[in-house]
């Protein structure tokens, strides 16, 4: 009985309706009370007035949902703006973490390798390569290996090969005596290629490394190479490709840096190299052509080769003296092996 009694005062209005729609309903199949036409006029009326007691109910239902709804969405506004504003810092945190990372990278611009990683490091830094510059002592390794490997590849693939040499000057003694004598204070034996540094050997080897140039130029014409001439010497060693510079010292065991051409500092180097070598005395190597060079050079030939370039031989120098110098131009030891 509770149960009815709670299900009517919630549900007294329909059941109101339903009473007198059935009320209605007898009266029009013929069921004849007094006053029919009074009855069915209050039962209309009551009717519409359960009607918009109704719709007064449902709507006093509503207001307090509507306004639950709009209170949420302010709510929900809110939280969409505080959310907006968090999403804000988000993306200035990830471009402080953006910049942070480019900072990082950035301080790892070189690497270290050791002395047991420089041959192969070099080797990789020729391979495909249209350019190499170098800057120096006497450019024993770029006669034993890069000069010769680059060309070979350059023919190989009919590409143009861009190269730039600065060493140091074989006419100039004093420079050449104190580079000897800084390669004697670091070792004063023999180095890899079996000899000991003298001043004399420090000469033919530069002489050696122009000897070299020449000739490679006259058997492939899309060579493009220029030599500067140092009147002062450099304990680093330069070398770079189109990929990376590889800087070294005199010890071939020692470690190396490396900076790959994605990094800031390989531009930096680039630019210090041209602007070294635009201050060194440059060999006219295009004049090179006006002495031809055979397969296997003759005395006669290397001393015209020297005459037409403009670079006094030593003036005591035997052919004994000349067969040394093209030996190392074209037959160079592999200082790394």
């Amino acid at each position: 009985m509770t149960r009815f009694a709670t299900w009517l005062g919630k549900n007294a209005d329909a059941f109101i309706a339903l009473v007198l729609a059935v009320t209605v309903a007898v009266l029009g199949v013929g069921v004849t009370l007094p006053h029919e036409d009074e009855i069915t006029n209050s039962a209309i009326l009551a009717v519409v007035g359960l009607l918009a007691t109704s719709v007064l109910r449902d709507r006093g239902r509503r207001l307090p949902v509507e306004a639950e709804v709009r209170d949420t969405l302010r709510s929900s506004t809110a939280t969409l703006e505080e959310l907006s504003g968090k999403l804000t810092h988000i993306e200035a945190f990830e471009g402080v973490l953006s910049d942070t990372k480019r900072a990082l990278d950035e301080t790892t611009v070189v690497r270290v390798i050791s002395g047991a990683q420089v041959a192969q490091v070099l080797q990789e830094a020729r391979r495909d390569t249209d350019r190499w510059f170098f800057k120096g002592g006497t450019g024993t390794y770029i006669r034993a290996k890069t000069l010769p490997e680059t060309v070979a590849a350059a023919r190989r693939e009919r590409r143009t090969l861009l190269f730039r040499l600065e060493i140091l000057d074989p006419t100039h003694l004093e420079v050449c005596e104190a580079y000897a004598r800084h390669r004697r204070s670091v070792s004063d034996g023999p180095d890899a290629t079996g000899e000991p540094w003298t001043l004399e050997r420090t000469r033919k080897e530069a002489y050696a490394t122009i000897l070299a140039a020449c000739w490679h130029k006259q058997r492939f014409g899309m060579l493009d190479i220029d030599i500067g001439l140092a009147r002062t010497m450099t304990t680093l060693r330069y070398d770079l490709s189109a990929s990376r510079v590889v800087v070294t010292r005199d010890d071939p065991r020692g470690e190396a840096l490396v900076v790959d051409s994605t990094k800031f500092y390989y531009s930096w180097v680039s630019a210090e190299l041209l602007t070294s070598l635009d201050q060194a005395r440059r060999v006219p190597v295009e004049q090179a052509r006006l002495a031809p060079l055979d397969d296997e050079p003759t005395v006669e030939e290397v001393r015209k080769l020297f005459e037409v370039i403009g670079i006094d031989l030593a003036s005591g120098y035997t052919d004994r003296d000349v067969i040394e110098i093209i030996r190392k131009a074209l037959r160079a030891k592999d200082p790394y092996e």
